[in-house]
């Protein structure tokens, strides 16, 4: 049996000349070559395509399509408050009642502060007559443009602001104050800041120039969307 067995080896040994007789290894070697192989080709086309797609917009960037898309870009750039704009204005100044009024707990709290909806009234009062730009606190005021409360502040463009809070806007300062005037929103704040023993504060001044800066702030958009319904 000894002798049989090392006969074996011996046959295996000189057949096999030093390599693995079970050539299944080395097939399945082989198609982890090739598969690996395949794949850096799919890889080395797709980075191809892509080369020529870069190159291809690359060469378009001068063409006329996108020489009319930039003039479209500079022409809303004003109207979308992105440029500065200048020129005759009015400021309208927001104030709360004085401390000792604030500490007097048998006052309405709501006629003693500033809230946020008065802000807005002036605001949209000076959009009305047609403000060419408005500006709160110096913050340059854009279509998407959030005022909130934010506690005893107020919160513009993620930024608090406490009072006085002024609103000017750029325009005819006739037609602005005119539409302050004819507000019904304002007129309540009116009343409030008209009473004898104190509160709120109102003013309205005309201002021969100011300037109301560029919107520098984000203009990417951010909003909730509603969770899919699951069925059943």
């Amino acid at each position: 049996m000894v002798l049989l067995c090392g006969g074996l080896f011996a046959v295996s040994a000189e057949h096999s000349d030093g390599t693995d007789l079970r050539g299944g290894r080395y097939t399945d070697f082989a198609s982890v070559v090739r598969a690996e192989r395949e794949r850096a080709d799919r890889l080395i086309a797709e980075a191809a395509r892509l080369e020529a797609e870069v190159e291809t917009l690359t060469a378009a960037v001068g063409d006329r399509s996108v020489d009319r898309a930039q003039r479209q870009v500079e022409k809303l750039s004003d109207p979308a408050g992105l440029t500065p704009r200048s020129g005759p204005a009015v400021k309208v100044v927001l104030d709360d009642a004085p401390p000792e009024v604030l500490a007097d707990t048998t006052r309405d709290p709501l006629e003693v502060i500033v809230h946020q909806q008065d802000i807005q009234a002036a605001a949209n009062a000076l959009w009305r007559a047609g403000a060419e730009a408005v500006t709160i606190q110096g913050q340059r005021l854009i279509s998407t443009t959030g005022i909130k409360c934010d506690g005893n502040s107020v919160s513009l463009q993620g930024l608090s602001y406490s009072p006085p809070y002024e609103i000017v806007g750029i325009g005819d300062p006739a037609a602005m104050q005119l539409s302050l005037l004819n507000d019904s929103l304002l007129d309540l704040y009116r009343e409030a800041a008209a009473n004898p023993a104190g509160g709120v504060s109102y003013s309205v001044e005309v201002l021969d120039h100011a300037t109301a800066p560029a919107y520098r702030g984000l203009l990417d958009l951010t909003y909730a969307t509603p969770l899919p319904v699951e069925e059943g």
